[in-house]
């Protein structure tokens, strides 16, 4: 039977989602703990990548097993195992074609700037404390509606076949001390969101122009695009699928 499992994690002890060689992972975390509670070997496929320090609130991935899982009984089980950095919220029996990554309809990311030092959010959200205009910033977050080919905000030498994203929403809140950036699209480039918000930035310091930031994209060059943000204020937050409340 093939199974959804919800989890999230804080990314901060980990260098990634994926497995890699020689370091910690939560891919490598989870497909250890299924394996050994579920006593046979279970690799999982995630609903994409995020990269070492990030964090999500709400991730996917799929695995096949051989036992009629019972959710709420498991789910106390894996939590009470696993660390204290991973969460597992519920198993979803799902059809066999299911498949985390390519079903997914849309991704959300958050990303958390504190204006004001605040000694309880360092790990959680960036320390950024020069005067940023937001209101042009929101300005910049329209431009990216215009435009499909993201390449300027991925990074380079990476494996993909394409860097067009539907880019459906995009903007920046305010709440006292603290700004949030959300992004949804249907898919993400390696880097794509902290770069983007590293090059609205920019635009909010009044280092480049709107006129600048369309021309950054249209450019597709990465070396024209703002610096890339901290990983530790990242991070995903809703994955969409056809088929899951």
């Amino acid at each position: 039977m093939r199974y959804f499992i919800e989890f999230a994690y804080n990314g901060k002890d980990f260098f990634g989602f994926q497995v890699q060689p020689d370091v910690i992972s939560v891919q490598e975390t989870l497909d250890k703990a299924l394996s050994l509670l579920f006593k046979q070997p279970i690799q999982i496929v995630g609903a994409g990548r995020t990269d070492s320090g990030v964090h999500a609130k709400q991730m996917y991935a799929h695995f096949d097993c051989e036992i009629e899982i019972d959710s709420d009984y498991w789910v106390s089980k894996f939590n009470s195992y696993l660390g204290k950095n991973i969460v597992i919220y519920r198993f979803i029996p799902i059809h066999e074609d299911a498949h985390t990554r390519f079903d997914a309809t849309s991704r959300t990311y958050e990303y958390y700037i504190h204006t004001f030092k605040d000694v309880f959010q360092n790990e959680g959200s960036w320390y950024y404390f020069n005067k940023l205009d937001v209101d042009l910033m929101n300005e910049a977050c329209e431009i990216l509606f215009e435009f499909e080919d993201f390449e300027c905000f991925s990074k380079t030498n990476t494996d993909v076949n394409t860097f067009l994203c539907d880019i459906t929403e995009a903007n920046w809140k305010v709440n006292g001390n603290q700004l949030v950036f959300t992004v949804t699209a249907n898919r993400f480039l390696r880097n794509m969101v902290r770069a983007i918000v590293g090059t609205l930035i920019n635009v909010g310091i009044g280092k480049i122009t709107l006129d600048d930031f369309r021309t950054i994209i249209e450019s597709k060059n990465r070396q024209k695009a703002g610096f890339s943000v901290p990983a530790h204020g990242l991070y995903l937050v809703k994955v969409k699928y056809p088929y899951i409340d």
